[in-house]
């Protein structure tokens, strides 16, 4: 297992994310050979090694041809674009991701649906250069996971295509919902929304520095040099120090408790937290001031999905308030594999401790969905779900 550590004591952007992969060890050439296969043109990738604030970095950057149109794009020009780039299939499908979650926030930000946003600087091909290719120099790494620290943010304000805007840019503030971030340390911008859409989409925070053994680091440079900090994107790269056996990501925990709603209401509750995403929701019995009987609900969700979890909250019970916490787990690494019965297929959820298999159980919906259709017991079809992943693990 590889690790990336995106330490953005600077803040991101896409030029410094190209430019950490590139000093890191990712060729440029072979980022450019995976951007020349888009239906794109009128551009040029140009890497130069540069000093921030002491510190040796690259810095990447997209030279437009100023006699060529550029237009503006909206998000399907940008999908067709992508998927008509003979693109690894991974890095087509998180490319698109990114794209997809940038179009999400400035939807918000206009109060408009997602297909009538037009990215403007975003859509533009600069940004479709430094999103796609920061994600094939994620794939050219190897790197299983994409951690981050506390995300810088900067201050002041920046000009954009709608006028002045404040730092951090509306659109950032939508896409760092959920991830910690701190303004300053200057006052300009650091952290723009297409850093910030890589960050949500392709990566998970990290309150600390990962457990892991270094073997690559790697700085891309911002555009200014400046003497109050480096102006750099730092990628760490390492693996698993240790043995490694379990994984580890980071979930919020959010609590509330309820004492004047009906059993109904509360599940209507449950049911919707769950259909919107969250990993897991469920309720205590608890005695509560002057003795009265009440309900605790506990959800936990992953740092994107906060504010959409707390807003079904507010929305669906009658609390004023709800405590939450930012909690690191370890989980075991899962796999999912699919196996052969009489009547179809089953998926088997699979976790490993290490490399050793230590759970196997069949997927409970694919095998309610066989019993139904097949007018058999739920038993009959687990049986036959093991038995088959006994012959196959």
């Amino acid at each position: 297992m590889k690790i990336g550590y995106l330490d953005c004591f600077s803040g991101i952007s896409g030029d410094m994310c190209l430019g950490a992969l590139v000093d890191a060890g990712v060729p440029l050439a072979a980022i450019e050979e995976a951007l020349r296969g888009l239906p794109v043109s009128g551009y040029c990738l140009e890497a130069s090694p540069v000093l921030r604030a002491g510190i040796a970095a690259t810095r990447v950057e997209v030279k437009l041809d100023e006699s060529e149109h550029h237009p503006h794009r909206g998000l399907q020009d940008v999908l067709a674009i992508i998927e008509e780039g003979h693109l690894p299939a991974e890095v087509a499908e998180r490319s698109a991701a990114v794209f997809r979650n940038l179009a999400e926030a400035e939807a918000r930000v206009h109060r408009t649906d997602v297909e009538s946003v037009h990215f403007h600087e975003v859509g533009a091909v600069d940004a479709i250069c430094d999103i796609v290719g920061t994600v094939v120099g994620i794939h050219e790494l190897g790197l299983d996971t994409v951690k981050f620290s506390t995300v810088a943010l900067g201050g002041g304000t920046v000009r954009a295509a709608h006028g002045v805007l404040p730092v951090p840019a509306p659109a950032t503030v939508e896409l760092l919902r959920g991830i910690p971030s701190v303004g300053g340390p200057v006052d300009f911008e650091l952290t723009t929304p297409t850093g910030a859409a890589i960050l949500k989409t392709l990566g998970e925070p990290s309150a600390h520095w990962p457990q892991m053994s270094v073997e690559a680091v790697g700085y891309g440079a911002g555009a200014r040099d400046i003497e109050a900090l480096p102006n750099a994107l730092r990628l760490v790269v390492g693996t698993p120090a240790g043995r490694g056996e379990t994984d580890s990501d980071y979930v919020w925990v959010l609590e509330t408790n309820l004492d004047d709603m009906t059993g109904e209401e509360v599940s209507y509750c449950t049911g919707k937290l769950m259909a919107a995403g969250a990993l897991d929701v469920f309720t205590v019995p608890i005695q509560m001031k002057k003795n009265r009987p009440g309900i605790l609900l506990t959800v936990l969700c992953p740092p994107d999905l906060l504010a959409e979890m707390e807003g079904i909250v507010w929305k669906h019970t009658s609390t004023l308030g709800v405590r939450r916490s930012l909690w690191q787990r370890a989980k075991l690494r899962r796999q999912s594999r699919p196996v052969r019965t009489p009547w179809g297929e089953v998926r088997l959820k699979i976790a490993y401790l290490g490399d050793r298999i230590v759970r196997c159980e069949p997927e409970y919906e694919d095998c309610k969905a066989l019993a139904e259709a097949n007018n058999l017991s739920l038993r009959e079809v687990y049986r036959s779900a093991r038995a088959a992943a006994n012959q196959t693990t």
